[in-house]
């Protein structure tokens, strides 16, 4: 459990930092959003999901 918060507080900062340091980029970023396909953003969130699973997958077994 501790983990799974620990990822969940690494993904606030991130965020957070987003919006704190880039927020025009992030809404430049946001209104391209539906001009891109629903194909490739699944396609892009499938790929982030594998690559997350591999990274943790890499890190716990070193």
């Amino acid at each position: 459990m501790s983990d799974f918060l620990t990822g969940i507080a690494f993904f606030l900062i991130i965020e957070g930092l987003v919006y704190a340091l880039a927020p025009s980029v992030l809404k430049r970023m946001a209104e391209m959003l539906p001009q891109i396909p629903e194909g490739q953003l699944r396609m892009s969130g499938l790929a982030a999901v594998a690559l997350g699973v591999a990274m943790v997958w890499f890190i716990r077994g070193a």
